[in-house]
């Protein structure tokens, strides 16, 4: 369809005010004003509570002994304060404070909402952790770190048995446990554990809201770990300011926020700020329902959330690529899933990574085929720092890689680095800095208190500079080979996984001080299906089968041939049978690969890979298989 039709979406930011500086910086800016916003984020919960008490906020499968799940529990927003409430005045009584806060290291559930409302209500920051730090780490190295940067007062997590050995290893003696279930887990003997049913049957008095009502927009609200690529995770300080700045600027942004409260089915994490902070929040604060969804886009778990989208339409579906790749295979066969998802759905949204043009193509079909239109597919750009929403696009003709322009009340600051331009943000909606790292704050921000992203970004459209940014890799990542030539990373990753879709989940570039350009390859699941092996082989035996050798040596051989020069060409590449390690910080909890943390831990790997008679299996374009 060369021109399609899209169902109605409003974009509200379509124009923008650029100025120049000295020494080809530029200043970026929508030309909307941002309006006024919120003091707090609890303000929100009090006044749904109060104008739509008995409407779900929140709904969540129940899970039975047998861990399967059946009919939704939900909670509506009246319930919701009745239980923030309770919990914060047993919170109170504890003489919390963001010295000793409260950790949260369970997966995303309606009791781990509850207590992080209690949190927002009287003014007590929380930090919602990982889990894979806790139950997938074999050292619990990086949640040593962080329980000794936040030394929390109260640690919570729903199953003893499941978080016992983690609490054990790791958690401070000053610190009380509380659990809502397994609290007599071996792992946890002779420590003494409070059942968050005690909190939650505290009487509240007139203390708990005198609490709220001393908090102000520089209250700390929580706090967000950066994942950790060759460092320690930082602390992301996040304040009622940032997080009611950046809903305000998401309104203005997403009209659509304003037309209807918005109906989301989402599995993101929320000690992400895209699930945390974008996703919860913006239900929160406009009155709308969240469905918690237990599945994942993993091939064990997508069948849940499919399960879920076949029941709930969402307003609006925010999902991670791999996620939005496993929704559009099933829909050309289900179509019960299709005529549910899409039935009032107005914008899909994917961040995390680069959305392939062959996942794009897949849904477009889909949605064509059942309501004679496409939805809008958008992406944002942000981060933890930002709150993280930053840049969003200006219309529906989006395609891959393209940034948008600045939310309201946002300034961009584009600045020439190393042969590149990178983004830098300041605003309302930008932390202050990172809990108890005073060093990494003050590196962070420059002169004029801009935000260092380490984006890099081009115009779209030098010309029209009303189309806004589009993205040019990580600045840390880019190099240069030996013959000087240099290597702009991200445009390169992106184009090697939309040549090898649906078979690469994820690619590392290697080749600095080198002569030729290289790739570390991690496959999806779907590669065994070009092996013909059952789903038990080992990987390692699927990646050396000739069908699937055969198969990436195409893929080598048309990157080659669209390669201009030695910096476009993947010269030589490997399939990767372990998966990426999040103990050695390799993955996030997203499933984003970090490129650096990769060549650090797999040295050896790309030293092999450039051998002259290497020990691994090098495929090489042009050399046959």
């Amino acid at each position: 369809m060369s021109n399609p039709k899209f169902r109605p979406l409003t974009f509200g930011v379509t124009r923008v005010t650029v100025r120049d500086a000295a020494d080809g910086v530029q200043y970026l800016a929508a030309e909307q004003p941002l309006a006024a916003f919120d003091t707090r984020m609890s303000d929100a919960l009090a006044r749904w509570a109060r104008e739509t008490p008995d409407a779900t906020f929140l709904a969540q499968r129940v899970r039975a002994t047998d861990g399967s799940l059946g009919d939704w529990r939900r909670v509506s927003y009246a319930q919701a304060l009745e239980a923030a409430r309770r919990i914060g005045q047993a919170l109170l009584a504890r003489g919390l404070s963001p010295e000793r806060p409260v950790m949260i290291l369970s997966e995303n559930g309606l009791e781990h909402a509850l207590i992080a409302l209690a949190c927002l209500w009287i003014g007590v920051p929380w930090a919602p952790i990982s889990p894979p730090y806790s139950i997938v780490s074999k050292d619990f190295g990086k949640l040593r770190h962080i329980m000794a940067t936040l030394t929390p007062g109260l640690i919570w997590a729903e199953d003893g048995a499941r978080y016992g050995a983690a609490i054990a290893a790791t958690a401070p003696q000053g610190a009380e446990l509380v659990l809502s279930r397994g609290l007599d887990a071996p792992a946890l003997a002779g420590r003494a554990v409070t059942p968050l049913a005690e909190l939650l049957a505290t009487e509240p008095t007139p203390a708990v809201d005198a609490a709220q009502a001393a908090t102000g927009p520089d209250t700390i609200v929580k706090f967000l770990f950066t994942s950790g690529s060759t460092k320690n995770p930082k602390a992301v300080i996040n304040t009622h300011r940032m997080w009611c700045a950046n809903q305000q600027q998401m309104r203005q942004s997403m009209p659509i926020l304003t037309e209807e409260k918005p109906v989301l089915v989402d599995w993101l994490p929320w000690n992400h700020t895209f699930g945390g902070n974008h996703n919860f929040g913006m239900v929160l604060a406009n009155g709308g329902t969240l469905y918690i969804d237990d599945g994942r886009p993993t091939p064990a778990l997508v069948g849940e959330t499919l399960r879920n989208l076949r029941e709930i339409a969402p307003t609006l579906y925010f999902n991670v690529p791999t996620g939005f790749d496993a929704i559009a295979q099933a829909m050309k066969h289900d179509a019960a899933l299709r005529r549910n998802l899409l039935s009032r759905v107005k914008m899909f949204f994917y961040a995390g990574a680069s959305l392939p043009q062959s996942v794009w193509d897949a849904l477009s079909e889909s949605e064509e085929a059942e309501l004679g239109e496409r939805i809008v597919m958008t992406c944002g750009f942000g981060m933890t720092e930002s709150s993280p929403y930053g840049l969003f696009p200006t219309s529906p003709d989006i395609r891959a890689g393209e940034l948008g322009v600045p939310t309201p009340g946002m300034e961009c600051k584009l600045v020439p680095v190393d042969g590149k331009i990178e983004l830098r943000y300041r605003g309302p909606n930008i932390t202050p800095g990172y809990w108890r790292a005073s060093e990494a704050t003050a590196e962070s921000f420059d002169a004029e208190g801009f935000f260092c992203t380490g984006d890099a970004v081009q115009w779209i459209d030098p010309h029209d500079p009303h189309q806004g940014l589009r993205f040019d890799g990580r600045i840390a990542e880019d190099f240069k080979l030996v013959t000087g030539t240099f290597v702009s990373v991200g445009p390169l990753r992106a184009r090697a996984i939309a040549a090898g879709a649906p078979y690469i989940q994820d690619v590392v570039v290697t080749g600095l001080n080198r002569k030729e350009v290289g790739a570390l390859v991690f496959t999806t699941g779907a590669v065994r299906t070009l092996a013909g092996l059952p789903a038990g082989a080992p990987l390692a035996d699927v990646l050396r089968h000739p069908a699937v050798v055969r198969h990436f040596q195409g893929v080598a051989n048309e990157l080659a041939r669209h390669a201009t020069g030695s910096a476009s060409r993947i010269a030589r590449m490997v399939l990767l049978a372990d998966p990426p390690s999040i103990d050695q910080g390799e993955v996030t909890d997203k499933g984003s690969i970090n490129q650096r943390a990769v060549l650090k831990v797999r040295d050896a790997l790309v030293q092999a890979l450039y051998d002259e008679a290497p020990d691994v299996l090098v495929i090489k374009p042009g050399v046959p298989s």
